[in-house]
Order: structure tokens, then sequence, then C-alpha cells
């Protein structure tokens, strides 16, 4: 009979600048561990926060055990349909994959840094909000900045379309 191979805690302390992040937790009201290796899965990394749950799982004794899994209720979002993933934070920021091939991202600046180039492939970009440039764009293989009309017009009349395409 195996007891004690899995105990249920609290995290007290995180430390993520390591190879493999350590936790420090609290498994009954007089056994606090520190040390303990986090196991996560690959690709995926988050730094709990004090009073997240996590399970420890512990071969023989429990002078050496790892964290299996951390959760934390206080901040995880309710109410997904079946199928459904999300990413999320303590602070309301969230990815949220949801049936009909939707997806959701929710916070308050995102940047998208590209070596190379960004690319979107679909048939409309829908944008609200003031849209700022540094460099060009290009709609139609047309570049926004160094383009040339063919006809200029005054006041409401539609100038002609810019030289090397569209219509």
């Amino acid at each position: 009979m195996i007891t004690g191979a899995l105990a249920r805690g609290v995290v007290v302390l995180a430390d993520s600048a390591r190879k493999l992040q350590s936790l420090q937790m609290r498994l009954t009201a007089d056994e606090v561990k520190d040390d303990m290796e986090h196991l996560e899965p690959y690709g995926f990394t988050s730094s709990p926060l004090p009073g997240a749950e996590g399970l420890a799982g512990f071969i023989g004794d429990r002078s050496h055990g790892v964290v299996i899994v951390v959760a934390d209720r206080r901040y995880r979002l309710a109410g997904l349909q079946g199928g459904e993933v999300a990413i999320y934070t303590d602070e309301g920021d969230k990815i949220h994959l949801k049936r009909g091939r939707v997806i959701d991202i929710e916070t308050g600046t995102l940047n998208v840094r590209a070596q190379d180039s960004v690319n979107f492939e679909t048939p409309l970009i829908t944008a609200t909000g003031r849209i700022e440039s540094t460099g060009d764009q290009i709609a139609g293989g047309i570049s926004q900045i160094n383009h040339v009309h063919t006809t200029v017009k005054s006041g409401n009349e539609q100038s002609g379309a810019p030289a090397g395409g569209g219509d």
C-alpha cells in the first residue's frame, strides 16, 4: 500500500529563474517543502501566484517530491464549452480558442515582433480606432506610401487607380 505518494498543497513562493521552476509548497499545516521542482508540459510555462493550489507527487518517502500540476481557481476562466481551450492571467488577459473556429484575444497592449514579415491571408481585415504605421503597408500588391495615382481630381471625386495595379 502506497501512503502519502500524492499530496495537495498551496504555493507559497515560486522561482521561475531556474531551468526547472522551483516552488515552495505548504502541504499540511506544519509541512512546508522548499525547492520542489515544478514539472510543466513542453512549450508551456507559468509562474503561479502565492495561494495557487498544486498536486505534489512523492516516490518512496517525502524527502524529494515534484509538483505535477498547479491550478488557481481564483482566476480560472469558467463557462467554456466542451472542446474550448484558453490561456489566462490573474490580470484578465486571455487567449480563448472558441467553438466555431474563433479565437478571441483580450489584453491591454498586444505586441507582435517578427524578424522578416507579418502575413495575413484573409479576404477581409477590419480595424477600429486609429491606425499608425512607421513603415509601409502593402495592400493588393500596392505600396500605401510610394504609389502614384494616374489622375488627381479635386473635391469629392475619386482619383484614378494607383499606377501598378488596382481598379
